[in-house]
Order: structure tokens, then sequence, then C-alpha cells
């Protein structure tokens, strides 16, 4: 059988990406051909990615797109031509984006199954006019279209609700939260050092700019900031870091290998998200599953992996002073804390989680 898989990014550093090539792999594993469909734009810098594409044994094929008029980080693609020539026999699609759409309708045309997986889209604060075209964009198409899909996949428990209240039937919904793949769990760990992690997207809803008034409050300590930045953004950083002499913040750049991933998350004692919003945060479950200290703002997202003091910590989102007296407390690392991370990572298996799809046997 073949499953299609459609999103937005294939390329890059992106948490829609790394759920969607994730569950992918692990489909591979249990029989499935598999190929994705996605816009051509690498998620973190917007250069332009190669048309086809081999990423371990996930097949890519990526279409010329645009940004929509509704917003920035919404791109358009056409690719049905190309989805009637695959046939696939499920489709997977990804966000509230037109493509989901696009894919709901040649599904329905094919009469084959349609999963809509949201990535917890609810709960953004948006600016005039773009609040009002967000709202008629869910009025007249998110909304009615909802309970049309086979399931809606939510990643958090969180969103249920606002679906919920979007007009989705409670039974529609099925909860599968973004997973780890066993390297997480498996890799030989290595000794940590005195040192602060962010890893990710280095973008303004990461909200860096508390990390740095914290570096600033523990000279002593190191902080290294570690994936794709935006560029306007990143300088906007390099000003501040500039402006208060800070010589303990260190950018080092996207890291895409996995294995090098899990390496520069061993050497760190805590690693640090100061987000303002979180769906489902990827590297949150990707620190634990290494039994890091982990420090999150109380994001929805946030608050719904860590249970503060017990599996981690949770600070008030721009509390550059909370977040610095829990990194001061625990640099030194916590032992209690760092266990029970690791034991609840282990709920996010991708190889539990993928056999709560119910085409797998």
């Amino acid at each position: 059988m073949k499953i299609l898989e459609i999103c937005p990014f294939s390329a890059g550093i992106c948490g829609v990406w790394a759920r969607v090539l994730n569950e992918s792999l692990e489909f591979i594993k249990h029989g499935f051909e598999v190929m994705v469909f996605s816009s051509n734009i690498e998620k973190g810098t917007e250069k332009i990615a190669e048309c086809d594409d081999l990423i371990q044994e996930v097949s890519i094929k990526r279409f010329n797109s645009k940004s929509s008029l509704l917003s920035k980080n919404v791109y358009l693609f056409n690719f049905e031509k190309e989805f009637l020539k695959y046939k696939p026999d499920i489709v997977i699609t990804h966000l509230l984006h037109p493509h989901s759409f696009k894919a709901l309708k040649l599904c329905q045309k094919l009469k084959i199954p349609c999963y809509l997986v949201t990535h917890a889209p609810f709960n953004v604060s948006r600016k005039f006019p773009l609040s009002l075209a967000s709202n008629l964009y869910n009025q007249f198409k998110v909304y009615p279209n909802l309970n049309k899909f086979t399931r809606i996949i939510a990643i958090t428990k969180w969103e249920m609700p606002y679906l919920i209240k979007a007009g989705a039937k409670k039974e529609k919904i099925q909860y599968i939260p973004n997973g780890l793949q066993k390297e997480f769990f498996i890799q030989k760990k290595l000794k940590s050092n005195r040192e602060v992690l962010f890893l990710g997207r280095i973008a303004p809803v990461k909200n860096i700019e508390t990390l740095l008034m914290v570096a600033k409050y523990l000279p002593n300590i190191t902080f290294n900031l570690v994936g794709p930045a935006e560029e306007r953004y990143l300088n906007k950083l390099k000003s501040l870091i500039k402006g208060e002499n800070l010589a303990n913040v260190h950018f080092l750049g996207p890291v895409y290998d996995l294995n090098k991933k899990i390496k520069i998350i061993d050497k760190h004692s805590i690693f640090v998200l100061p987000s303002l919003r979180e769906g489902m945060p990827q590297s949150l479950i990707e620190a634990m599953a290494r039994g890091k200290i982990v420090i999150s703002s109380k994001t929805d997202g946030g608050k719904e992996i860590i249970q503060d003091t017990k599996n981690g910590f949770l600070f008030d989102i721009n509390n550059s002073k909370q977040l610095a007296e829990l990194i001061k407390q625990n640099i030194n690392g916590n032992k209690k804390i760092e266990k029970q991370a690791r034991i609840d990572a282990k709920k996010y298996s991708w190889e539990k989680l993928i056999k709560s799809y119910p085409f797998i046997k």
C-alpha cells in the first residue's frame, strides 16, 4: 500500500517536517511505500530546495510555491497532477492550510482515506487585517470541512477543546503526539558540561531575547544557540549581544544529522525553550529523552509536556529573572528530575505511537 504525506516543508528544521519524516520512516518499517509532497521552500532559511529528493528511504517531491496572501507562512503549491499519477491508498495531510483541503477533495474523488494532522494552530494572536482574513478562512473553509476528513489527528491534548468548538465531532478526533526515533533512547550518553542549550529555529516566536537577558545575569555560564536563523532576527540578536557585551553566548548554526544532534544535547546540562508559544515542542521531548534538565516557558505545549518540578521546570513567559534562578539552581544537575524526564520521554517513542494509526496492524 502507498501512503502520501503532504506538508508545507520537507527541508530545513521544523516540527511539522520532523513529524512527517519520523512517522514516514516508521510506515516504511511496516511495509508501506511512502511519498512526501511539499513546497520547495526550506523552513528557517527560505532557501529553495531540490524538486526531487530521497532522505533515508523516504521519497520527496517538492513543488514550486508562492506565499499566500493570507500569511507569509502559508505556501501555495499545485500537486494535483502528481497526486493522481501517484495514486495513493492513504493520504495524511498536515496543517489547516489550503493544500490540506485540496488533498481532501482529491481523496473524495478517489474514495480513499484522508487523515488531517492539525499541529495545534490554535490560541495564536494575529494583528489586523491578518486576524480578519484568518477568521474568514476558518469560517468558510476550515470549519465546514473538518468532519469530512477520515480522522483528525491532534498532536496535543490542549488543542482538542478548540477542535470541538470549531465543530469537529469528538469521535473524529484522535490523539497521536509527535514522537522520537529510537536513537534517542539507545545512543551512548556523553558526559555533559555546565552549559545551557537552545536547539531549534532561531525565530521571533522562540523569544531568544529572554535567554540573552539570562546570559547577562549569569556571565560565568555558557549559552549555546543551535539551529537555522531567520536573518533579520539573527541580526537583531547579534546587536543585543554586542550591546550587552555577552561573551558567553555562541551561535553554532544548524545541525541536521541525528547522531550529531544527540551528541550536542548530551554535552549540555540544561536545555531551555523560552518561546512565546508552542504547539508540541519536539526539542523538549528530545532533550528529556537524553536525561537533560529541561526548562520551558509556560506555553500550552510546554505545560502539557512538563510537570513542573517533577520532570522539568516551567517559568513565566518573558520572565528572565525567574529563568536565571532556575538555571543557577540546576546547572550542576538534578538526578531525580533527569531520571523522570527520561522515563516520561519513552511514551513518545515512534515505535509505539505509529501503532495508534488504525491502518497499522
